[in-house]
């Protein structure tokens, strides 16, 4: 059994490690906000960008840009999105699962990826997966130029005809409590029609709605991508918050069973000299009669 120092110099131990993942959860908090307000902010524009794309598609209806074609084939590139750092509960390895899920069951399990963020890319260097581009060390507010060269590789492969479609895949954010795990087709684009079939909005498109797709579609594209870095970045503060205030409250109960412990051995420590203090006056009472 741990003696008294023992299990007093743990308890120190953990009360050091208490304050560390105390930091970590502040500092989380703080840096979820602002990726919060992030995700906000780029919503609006993500979604008058796809307002934009279904009226222009429905003009051009003649006219098959590469993007909205479909092809057969298994052949595909998927842009893989974690995070650079852990300690986040079981986000990334959700996404990787759902990811590894996906693959094996509708590509045959043949992929190539492009990774953005560490840990996805460690995940598949390990399992010996083949990445065509990657992109790490991402900055709590990523700008478009970090991520774009990986995103150009997935859709210059599709251009040239080496892949069939490519598969965007990240954790998006639906709240402080929960993240999911977002596996979907990015390229060919999937245009939904219009749910309003009232009066919308009139455009002049100069020179005409095809140019306009030419140009609209590969911005549509990075700009999916680019939300999702944000979603993902927003869920893993989320995750590691939640995670570390975990961890925080894990090690007081700790700090608590452990505190209980040395009471309990301090007691004991002290009752046994007790007994041996009456003892030995026993004994000398008995020697001097």
């Amino acid at each position: 059994m741990a003696s008294l120092r023992d299990i007093r110099n743990r308890i120190n131990s953990i009360k050091n490690t208490q304050k560390i993942t105390k930091a970590m959860q502040v500092v989380a908090a703080t840096r979820l906000r602002r990726a919060q307000q992030a995700v906000l902010a780029t919503r609006p524009y993500a979604e008058k960008m796809l307002e934009v794309l279904q009226t222009t598609a429905e003009l051009a209806t003649e006219y098959k840009h590469p993007f909205l074609e479909r092809r057969d084939g298994g052949r595909a590139i998927v842009i893989l999105i974690t995070s650079d750092r852990g300690l986040a509960g079981a986000l990334n390895a959700n996404t990787l699962r759902a990811v590894n899920r996906y693959v094996n069951q509708n590509l045959k399990g043949q992929a190539r990826y492009v990774t953005l963020g560490r840990k996805g890319r460690d995940f598949m260097r390990r399992f010996r997966r083949e990445i065509i581009a990657e992109a790490s060390g991402l900055t709590d507010r990523p700008r478009e130029h970090e991520i774009l060269p990986a995103v150009t590789a997935a859709i210059d492969e599709y251009r040239e005809g080496n892949a069939d479609q490519v598969i965007l895949a990240y954790a998006r954010w639906v709240s402080t409590l929960r993240q999911e795990a977002v596996v979907r087709t990015l390229v060919p684009v999937d245009v939904p029609e219009r749910e309003d079939k009232g009066p919308r909005s009139e455009y002049i498109y100069e020179p005409g709605p095809e140019e306009v797709l030419d140009q609209l579609l590969p911005r549509y594209v990075e700009t999916q991508v680019y939300q999702a870095v944000l979603e993902n970045q927003a869920s893993f503060y989320s995750a590691q918050m939640i995670a570390m205030q975990n961890a925080t409250n894990a090690a007081g109960d700790l700090v608590e069973s452990f505190t209980l412990t040395a009471n309990k051995l301090r007691q004991a420590s002290i009752t046994t000299e007790l007994m041996e203090i009456v003892s030995g006056a026993e004994t000398l009472r008995g020697s001097s009669l």
